[in-house]
């Protein structure tokens, strides 16, 4: 039988001996990560803020954006911080009303727009009203990179747009005042990477190195801002190398001891400890409750869940965010049902466009996502915007295509707008162009240079015991965390394991639990969350060996520790 895992090669002996201070399975892990001299490696594994984080001034147009700021606040212009509606934009929403609330500023409005509304990006009825009420400075985050029409509109207005933005550029930029955006041509800053709340944060570290004695904002003040940079370097999956590392580890040990009422009220609701927060919880639990909040159409209650300092609205606002993610699930749930009823009647093409107008457009992200895993093709879905002018939706690419460079290669009108990254992004579609639109995208994705597609084969970094699943071989996993895109958790082969306990928990029985016995006959515990022992293609029973892909975890669920494996997959053992 074809095994669908396959284990790294050895490290050569020379490498091996320039690591051996770190032991075995650390060396090994490192080398996996091209990581192969002891210097390198101590700079990866002991991150230092100063050094690996770079001068915010390197990327272009900085020094012309925060000049201009600057003269904003000196004149006490009406300034906008307009901040996407996702756990990016708004996280780093908050890093720049945090900052001009230190530096006692006051002329200044958050705005988060509604995503069924209102979309993605700048939009004319906004900065009209903007306009009528005497804002001359519009800040973007995490949006504003394709918005042309809106930001000639705000020029003639009279309004200054500043982008901060990481989405990938068009061949035309809008005519903003400045552009920060490190993917744009021209751009030599040493990330390109970083996400919109990064971008965020170095805008923030750039005007204080020109302002802070004039405000009287001290020295490191906004590193309690890292918080934010880290929740959403984390949650937008960027690479967490290069800077990214550095914000999303300072991040996380920020988040840990924050004051934020309403980032603490959130993790209590979850009985989540703060002082233990990881990158899991940031990307399963954290970032899809402020995320629920814009997919059903209430991200300012996002916004101002992390920004209040008010222990009163805190709860409220966190109890509100709990409700809200359960709808949440529930919708997509009932979507996906109607979508598994409606493809068995379809056939299948090279591209999937499926639709409902009843269809809320802030969870077909979702939806695409998990079609994609289930069809293994690109997936594009679409829903009604509250008015119900136009459709709206969210694509995912199965790794063959860039979306941003197949959506624009469709005829003129297809779209009424698109935007995005190479495998996520949004559009937006009229009733009548919806009727044609697989047809259409299907001929331009046949015209389209495809890439291969990664090997359904799971690479594990090395063959474990039970008895190797230790705190001390978890403590140097640990040392290469966060982990993420670019940084990928170590996963393991534990072959010929024999399970001593089979069970199904959780209020709808829908996680599985497996029980080992080292050779000591101490328990060992592999969870798989949202699996069935069903679902693996093979028996999993007591007394039956199999050979399990699996990856180290903590569990302090209820402030009980407990070290344990996570199941990523089960194969027929060797």
């Amino acid at each position: 039988m074809k095994e669908n895992y396959k284990i790294k090669d050895e490290i050569p002996n020379k490498d091996r001996e320039k690591l051996a201070q770190y032991g075995e399975l650390l060396a090994k892990l490192l080398y996996y990560r091209g990581i192969k001299e002891s210097d390198e490696a101590e700079r990866f594994l002991n991150p230092d803020y100063e050094r690996d984080t770079y001068d915010p001034f390197l990327i272009l147009n900085m020094e012309r954006a925060v000049d201009r700021i600057i003269k904003g606040i000196d004149e006490e212009e009406k300034i906008v911080i307009y901040g996407d509606y996702d756990c990016d934009g708004i996280p780093g929403s908050v890093i720049l009303h945090d900052f001009f609330k230190k530096i006692g500023y006051k002329n200044f409005l958050n705005y988060i727009p509604h995503r069924n509304r209102e979309g993605y990006g700048l939009n004319r009825a906004a900065v009209e009203q903007f306009a009528r009420d005497g804002f001359t400075l519009i800040i973007t985050v995490d949006c504003g990179i394709t918005d042309v029409d809106e930001v000639a509109l705000a020029n003639e207005l009279g309004i200054d747009v500043i982008i901060t933005d990481h989405h990938l550029p068009q061949a035309i930029l809008p005519d903003a005042y400045a552009v920060i955006n490190s993917k744009q041509e021209g751009d030599t800053y040493p990330d390109n990477m970083l996400c919109g709340a990064g971008v965020a944060f170095k805008l923030v570290q750039a005007l204080l190195s020109k302002g802070r004695e004039k405000w009287k904002v001290p020295t490191g003040w906004e590193k309690w801002l890292l918080d934010m940079a880290g929740l959403s370097t984390i949650a937008d999956m960027v690479p967490l190398v290069k800077e990214n590392r550095a914000l999303a580890h300072f991040g996380i040990s920020v988040l840990r001891k924050s004051r934020r009422p309403g980032f603490q009220k959130l993790l209590r609701k979850m009985f989540m400890d703060q002082r233990y927060v990881t990158e899991d919880d940031i990307a399963f639990m954290i970032a899809p409750r402020i995320n629920a909040a814009s997919r059903l159409d209430v991200p300012f209650e996002a916004f101002r869940l992390l920004s209040t300092n008010d222990e009163t609205i805190a709860d409220e606002l966190s109890s509100h965010l709990q409700n809200i993610n359960e709808g949440r699930k529930g919708m997509v749930l009932s979507i996906m049902k109607e979508v598994k009823q409606t493809m068995e009647k379809r056939e299948l093409r090279e591209i999937i466009v499926i639709g409902n107008p009843s269809w809320k457009p802030g969870v077909a992200g979702l939806v695409a996502t998990r079609l994609v895993e289930e069809y293994d093709r690109p997936v594009f879905v679409w829903g009604s915007d509250e008015n119900n002018t136009h459709l709206k939706g969210s694509c995912r690419s199965d790794g063959t295509v860039n979306l941003v460079e197949l959506m624009v290669s469709v005829p003129t009108g297809t779209f009424l707008d698109v935007g995005g990254h190479e495998f996520s992004g949004g559009f937006s579609v009229s009733h009548e162009a919806i009727h044609f639109l697989e047809d259409t995208l299907v001929s331009a994705y046949l015209n389209l240079p495809k890439k291969e597609k990664e090997s359904g084969t799971i690479e594990v970094d090395a063959e474990l015991t039970l008895d190797d699943v230790t705190k001390d071989n978890y403590k140097n996993i640990e040392k290469l965390a966060p982990f993420g895109v670019g940084n990928h958790k170590p996963t393991f082969i534990f072959r010929n394991v024999v399970p001593e306990e089979v069970r199904a928990f959780g209020k709808g029985k829908n996680h599985l639990e497996i029980i080992f016995k080292n050779t000591k006959g101490v328990s060992v515990s592999a969870i798989g969350f949202f699996s069935t022992s069903d679902d693996f293609g093979i028996p999993v029973e007591v007394g039956t060996p199999i050979d399990m892909v699996a990856t180290f975890e903590k569990s302090m669920y209820r402030g009980i520790e407990k070290l344990r494996l996570r199941i990523v997959d089960i194969f027929p053992k060797s």
